[in-house]
C-alpha cells in the first residue's frame, strides 16, 4: 500500500508542474527569444517587400508620361456616370467593373496622372507584402523575404505599380485568392472558404482572364486536398456568379475576355522577356524553380500556379487571339515564391550573390535606353 504522501506527490514528466528551484527558466528564456527571432523574421517577410515595393514604385510614378495602355482607364475616370458604359467599348467592356472602381476613384481624389495611378501602387505593395507572406507560411520567413525582394524589383511589377491599369489590382487578388486557399485546404471551413471566395470574386472583377488561376487551384486540390474538393467548388462557385453574369452582360454586347495575339513562334519566344521585363529574369527564376520541386505540396501550390494558366491560356489562345504577357502577369509572384523558397534552401552567401543578380538584371532593365 502507498503512503499518502506519495499519493499526492505530482508525476515528474507533468509539463503542469513548476520548477520550485527555477532551474527551467534559462531554458524558457532561450525558446521565449527564439520565439520572438521567428516572429520577427515573419514581419521582415512581409515588411520588407512592401517597403522596397513602395519605393521603387513611387520612384517615377508621377513623372513617367501615359502609356497607350492607360488611355481606356482615363477615358473611364473622365466619362459621366450616366454615358461611363458607352465610353467602354469593345476590350473595355470586360474590364467595366475595375473602370467603375476608377471612376468613383476620380471623384473622390481627382483624374490626374499621379491620382489614377495610386491605386495600382497599393495593389503591388499589398502583392509584395502578400508574396513575402505566403512564403513564409509554405516554406520558411527567410523564403518569405526572398521571395517578396525579387518580386518586388522585377522590372514588369515597378512598372505596373506606375500604370493605372488593371493589372496590378489583379495580382493582388491573385496573390490574395492563394494566400487564403492555403489554410482553407488545411481546415475547410465556411470561416475560411468565405474569405476564399470573394479573393476569386474580386480576381474575376479586376481581370477576368487571370481566372485562369483557379485551373491551377483546382490541380492542387485534387492531387492533395481531394477530400476539399466539394467545398472548394462551391466557394469557387460563390465567387464566380456575380463575375459569370457581368461577363455575360458584356459578351452578349461585343466585348472581349481580353486582348492579345495569336501564340506564335515569335510571340511566345518573346514572352518571358515581356512578362519579366528581361528574359534573363526570366532564366534565373525558372532555374530556381527547379530547386524547389522536391518540396513537394508547398511548391507544387506555386507551380501550379506558375504553369497551369499559362497552359490554359495557350489552349484558349488557339481560338481566341488573348496570349499576351500582361495577360500572365498574375502568374509572375508564383515565380518569386518558387526563386524564394529555393534560395532560403542554399547557403547565405550563395542566396545574397542569387539576390544581387536578380537586382542588377531588374536595373539595367529599366536603364533609359
Amino acid at each position: 500500500m502507498m503512503d499518502a504522501d506519495t499519493m499526492i506527490l505530482p508525476r515528474l514528466g507533468d509539463a503542469a508542474v513548476e520548477d520550485p528551484w527555477g532551474e527551467d527558466r534559462p531554458h524558457r528564456a532561450a525558446a521565449a527569444r527564439a520565439a520572438t527571432g521567428v516572429l520577427r523574421w515573419r514581419i521582415a517577410a512581409w515588411l520588407v517587400p512592401a517597403v522596397l515595393m513602395a519605393a521603387l514604385g513611387a520612384a517615377r510614378i508621377a513623372t513617367s508620361g501615359p502609356s497607350a495602355g492607360e488611355s481606356a482607364t482615363r477615358r473611364a475616370a473622365t466619362s459621366p456616370w450616366p454615358g461611363i458604359a458607352a465610353a467602354l467599348t469593345g476590350d473595355d467592356v470586360a474590364l467595366g467593373p475595375y473602370h467603375l472602381l476608377v471612376r468613383g476613384w476620380a471623384a473622390l481624389f481627382g483624374a490626374a496622372d499621379l491620382a489614377l495611378r495610386v491605386p495600382s501602387l497599393l495593389a503591388m505593395v499589398g502583392a509584395a507584402a502578400l508574396v513575402g507572406a505566403l512564403a513564409a507560411r509554405i516554406a520558411t520567413p527567410a523564403a518569405g523575404l526572398s521571395a517578396g525582394v525579387i518580386f518586388a524589383v522585377l522590372p514588369t511589377s515597378v512598372r505596373y505599380a506606375q500604370e493605372a491599369q488593371p493589372y496590378a489590382p489583379a495580382v493582388f487578388a491573385a496573390v490574395l485568392a492563394t494566400w487564403l486557399l492555403v489554410p482553407a485546404l488545411d481546415r475547410p471551413g465556411p470561416r475560411r472558404l468565405v474569405p476564399y471566395a470573394g479573393a476569386v470574386l474580386l480576381l474575376g472583377l479586376c481581370q477576368p482572364v487571370a481566372l485562369l488561376l483557379l485551373a491551377g487551384h483546382g490541380w492542387v486540390v485534387l492531387a492533395f486536398r481531394r477530400r476539399a474538393a466539394l467545398r472548394w467548388l462551391a466557394a469557387v462557385a460563390l465567387g464566380l456568379l456575380p463575375v459569370a453574369a457581368l461577363l455575360g452582360y458584356a459578351l452578349r454586347d461585343g466585348g472581349h475576355l481580353g486582348s492579345g495575339a495569336r501564340p506564335a513562334a515569335a510571340v511566345l519566344a518573346a514572352t518571358p522577356g515581356d512578362l519579366f521585363g528581361v528574359a534573363a529574369l526570366g532564366g534565373v527564376l525558372a532555374g530556381l524553380a527547379l530547386f524547389s520541386l522536391p518540396l513537394r505540396y508547398a511548391a507544387a501550390i506555386c507551380t501550379a500556379w506558375a504553369l497551369v494558366p499559362a497552359l490554359g491560356l495557350l489552349a484558349l489562345a488557339q481560338a481566341v487571339p488573348v496570349w499576351s504577357a500582361g495577360n500572365l502577369l498574375f502568374t509572375v509572384p508564383a515565380w518569386a515564391v518558387l526563386g524564394g523558397v529555393a534560395l532560403s534552401r542554399a547557403r547565405a552567401a550563395g542566396a545574397l550573390a542569387v539576390l544581387t543578380l536578380v537586382a542588377l538584371l531588374a536595373a539595367a532593365a529599366q536603364l533609359p535606353a
